[in-house]
């Protein structure tokens, strides 16, 4: 019994120039992902240099609640805000986290504390204490620790993280979240602190090892745009030569 070789296909059917147009249709898609993919490295390392220029600018105070018709998070992001008002601790929710690559002392499964802050000018703004551990968080879900009186704040404005299908729901009863998102967290909240604004602040760190852990604001973005674009480049190199060396075998024929 003996192997046949596959018949070549002719080289003016319309199956070999079917085969061509596909491969050279293959070869311009890829191209074009790779110019994309160059331009959104572009577009990515633009906003890591605007975040990082916000990020060491002169603190701002909030805008008053008055103006916070068509309020924009995303000016504030990552910006240096002062605010001056009083804790709310019978409000507070604590947001789970899994804190990695900590700054502070502590790290793992614990809570962010997300407490409002009653302006002066009115409004409220919610303020992000910091992370504490799993184990040491029962005292600040009953809202009984933190400071009292009005107090002048300075942290980094950042604007709600986003929910989507795989977000578990809001636990009401037990004042527990899952994003930091000011619309679901003021959603617990006591509706005579409304207006509540559309972003929440960090506090920074406190003395080392003090609890809640705040300073843990981490400006990264990820940056994979250039890998990307070589391999879509790779791509469209590599098809080319694949298929002209398939064209080759097709005019040797079988040997």
């Amino acid at each position: 019994m003996t192997d046949t070789a596959p018949a070549p296909i002719a080289m003016g059917s319309w199956p070999f120039w079917g085969f061509v147009v596909l491969m050279l249709a293959l070869t311009g898609v890829f191209v074009v992902l790779g110019i994309w993919q160059v331009q959104r490295l572009a577009e990515k390392e633009a906003l890591i240099a605007a975040v990082a220029t916000r990020f060491e600018a002169a603190p701002i105070a909030l805008p008053p609640a008055a103006e916070w018709v068509g309020f924009d998070a995303e000016v504030y992001d990552f910006r240096p805000l002062t605010v001056t008002g009083t804790f709310r601790h019978d409000q507070t929710v604590l947001v789970f986290t899994n804190l990695a690559s900590a700054k502070g002392e502590y790290s793992g499964p614990g809570y962010w504390v997300m407490t409002p802050v009653m302006l002066e000018s009115g409004g409220t703004v919610l303020v992000n204490r910091g992370f504490v551990p799993e184990r040491l968080a029962e005292s600040y879900a009953e809202g009984k620790a933190g400071p009292v009186g009005v107090v002048a704040l300075a942290g980094i404005g950042r604007k709600s993280e986003e929910v989507n299908g795989f977000t578990p729901a809001s636990d009401f009863v037990k004042r527990i979240d899952w994003v930091r998102n000011a619309e679901r967290l003021a959603a617990m909240a006591d509706p005579a602190l409304a207006p509540i604004a559309d972003l929440y602040i960090d506090l920074p760190a406190g003395a080392p090892g003090a609890l809640p852990q705040g300073g843990e604001t981490r400006v990264e973005f990820p940056n994979n745009h250039f890998g990307y674009a070589l391999t879509w480049f790779g791509f469209a190199l590599l098809t080319p030569v694949m298929l002209l060396f398939w064209v080759w075998r097709q005019r040797r024929g079988p040997p």
